[in-house]
């Protein structure tokens, strides 16, 4: 296991600023509201050319009343019992509060290495003496870091690096899944995966919108090795005002291009909504294989027929993802989510397959015969021959005597002979089609 450093403090001091720093990159939500950050976000990290993880988490206020903030501690304090090392960041600007020693006490009760960083501290060359009442926390020197310019970051990965275990042969992650759980607001996808990871891991809350960032999880059964990216739930445009809202429909959007299979949760009680069918194009698009998870299916009235015209309607709503199979669970109850193990393997195979051009051109040729090429104006569409140029999704070419002759309606009876000789369930297919004149030929 990769050791995982957690940066922990109360809200405001600049957790997030510092994470994205440390990574390189714009994953944390930063914005002046604090608050903002309120779930576990992990990102992997280099120094020394040793890998490790970094998580961020919401800022930890003791004693609070208020719902949202109680879980954020709630979460920070399972980032805590996961770390190796702990990283506490506190403000210069605010200097030492009653918060810091509350959150002191708690990091002294875990037991772990703890790695004390005063932020904030912007001029180059100049110790404010403010710093040494940080000394009064017990928890050894602390570190000066300006996490907006990036002093000081250096000493304070060396302090993390000195707590790290001894390198063990760490495995590649070659053979995990990554698999994105993708859909409107208050959907169930955090239920969904709390269910599978059988921990509180995301903030499950019927406040619609709570999960803000997209949280990587890690999860490992007898059917294979996941990652599992939760997202946050994509709302219509129109209802995208608040800034941070903004950046979690892009955080969802960049989720759906790190993995390799998309769960589309719909709610079995509203059907497939208008939004739905916006974020299903948006993993359709990418090319990701996909599943459509109809969610919350013990809450509904059911007879012998309900699920046949449910799938119908999902059918007709979602016409342009006729390869994605359908299934009906309950996060609630648990009800089948097993069997999204199987279908996740199943569908990331299929995305993944190769199909040698002699057994194209076999099914090119037999396709061909059935249904004669389309012509115009006494010229005939002539297909030369066609090859599989790459995979997730696999994407064929055609080439062929005249682009212009070759309708959209000829490439999706081609496309459907394709599924039905090879299946590619659950995976979009691309069909370039090429012209070469008869002389290359």
């Amino acid at each position: 296991m990769k050791p995982l450093v957690a940066i922990v403090g109360r809200p405001n001091v600049g957790k997030s600023m510092l994470f994205n720093k440390l990574t390189g990159q714009r994953l944390s939500i930063v914005e002046d509201t604090p608050g903002v950050t309120r779930d576990r976000l992990y990102a992997p990290c280099e120094w020394r050319g040793r890998s490790f993880d970094l998580v961020d988490t919401g800022g930890i206020e003791p004693g609070t009343d208020n719902q949202i903030l109680a879980f954020m501690r709630e979460q920070a304090e399972i980032a805590i019992q996961n770390a190796t090392v702990i990283l506490f960041v506190c403000d210069i600007k605010t200097g030492l509060t009653a918060s810091d020693y509350d959150v002191a006490k708690l990091l002294l009760k875990s037991g772990k290495p703890v790695v004390l960083a005063v932020n904030k501290m912007d001029q180059v060359g100049h110790t404010n003496p403010d710093i040494y009442e940080f000394y009064n926390l017990g928890l050894g020197d602390p570190i000066p870091v300006s996490a907006v310019h990036g002093h000081g970051t250096g000493d304070l990965l060396d302090a993390c690096f000195n707590f790290f275990p001894p390198e063990e042969e760490e495995e590649e992650e070659e053979d995990v899944i990554k698999v994105a759980i993708i859909g409107k607001p208050n959907v169930g996808k955090s239920s969904l995966l709390n269910r599978i990871l059988g921990e509180e891991r995301v903030i499950v809350s019927d406040v619609a919108g709570t999960t803000r960032d997209a949280v990587d999880s890690y999860f490992e059964n007898s059917e294979g090795k996941y990652r599992f990216i939760d997202t946050a739930g994509m709302r219509k445009k129109s209802k995208v005002d608040d800034p941070i809202e903004k950046f979690s429909v892009l955080r969802a959007t960049m989720a759906i291009e790190r993995c390799d299979v998309c769960l589309i949760l719909i709610d079995a009680n509203e059907g497939v909504t208008e939004q739905d069918t916006k974020v299903a194009g948006l993993a359709h698009e990418a090319g990701k294989a996909c599943i459509i998870v109809v969610n919350k299916w013990d809450a509904v009235e059911k007879d012998d027929k309900t699920m046949d015209r449910m799938r119908e309607e999902v059918r007709r709503d979602l016409s342009y993802m006729t390869y994605a199979p359908i299934v009906f669970i309950s996060a609630l109850t648990g009800q089948r989510v097993n069997r999204l193990f199987q279908l996740i393997n199943y569908v990331n195979d299929q995305a993944a397959m190769r199909i040698t051009t002699g057994m194209l051109n076999t099914v090119l040729a037999d396709a061909t015969q059935r249904v004669q090429p389309p012509s115009d104006k006494g010229r005939r569409l002539k297909i030369f021959y066609m090859t599989q140029v790459g995979v997730r999704p696999p994407h064929f070419v055609c080439f062929c005597n005249d682009a212009k002759l070759f309708h959209f309606s000829y490439q999706r009876y081609l496309e459907n002979q394709i599924r039905t000789t090879f299946g590619l369930e659950g995976t979009p297919i691309r069909l370039t089609v090429r012209q070469k004149s008869e002389k290359e030929g």
